[in-house]
């Protein structure tokens, strides 16, 4: 297995299929990675190293390509995911970071799943079912967050954050949002989705500002 390739960028493709390609001495890798990655590469010319995976085929063999090891590591765990494909493992890494995304596996949180195109509730609840065990004990060896620390009760966090993405907010952001209320009024706040959504809105529109 190629772990991951240093080398000289020498193009980046941006679109539904977004590559980059590499030139590590004198052989040319072009690399299927998430949008988000690309936001991360330097200029053309400049020295980069992707953390890889090879998805072999019957017709051919791809490289994929990932900010980070643990990046590419979940990767890898979704693909072994029953009717998730690569193409799918790469959607749901372009949706969701890697905090965001194995904070909804572990928290069941099948809506916040759903917001990967082509994940539908189905795929979502599978997700979940056949990841839960293995990325809750996986994001503790590689030192993965999977909550905002002062957030919600567990029994709420989901329903807050869902209804944050609703208003159009970024999975980021309502991350952020939750874990500054939480750590600033999360004891007088309790158990009311309504107290944290109202507050953690005027946070973020604070922000904005």
């Amino acid at each position: 297995m190629i772990a991951f390739l240093r080398g000289e960028l020498v193009a980046v493709q941006r679109g539904d299929r977004s590559s980059v390609t590499l030139n590590v001495n004198g052989v040319g890798y072009r690399l299927m990675v998430p949008q988000r990655l690309l936001q991360q590469m330097p200029a053309i010319g400049d020295t980069v190293q992707v953390f890889t995976h090879l998805a072999v085929r019957e017709t051919e063999m791809v490289l994929y390509g990932f900010e980070s090891s643990a990046e590419r590591d979940l990767f890898t765990e979704l693909i072994k995911v029953s009717g998730v494909g690569p193409a799918l493992g790469v959607a749901l890494l372009n949706t969701l970071n890697l905090e965001e995304l194995v904070r909804a596996v572990v928290t069941e949180n099948v809506r916040m799943l759903s917001l990967t195109p082509g994940v539908g509730k189905k795929t979502a609840q599978r997700l979940v079912l056949e990841l839960k065990t293995r990325l809750s004990t996986w994001r503790q060896e590689a030192d993965v967050p999977v909550a905002a620390a002062g957030g919600p009760p567990s029994s709420i966090y989901g329903e807050v954050e869902m209804a944050l993405l609703a208003l159009g907010y970024s999975p980021s952001q309502a991350v952020k949002a939750l874990q500054a209320v939480g750590q600033q009024q999360g004891d007088r706040l309790g158990q009311s989705v309504e107290d944290w959504l109202r507050t953690a809105i005027a946070y973020l529109s604070q922000e904005s500002v």
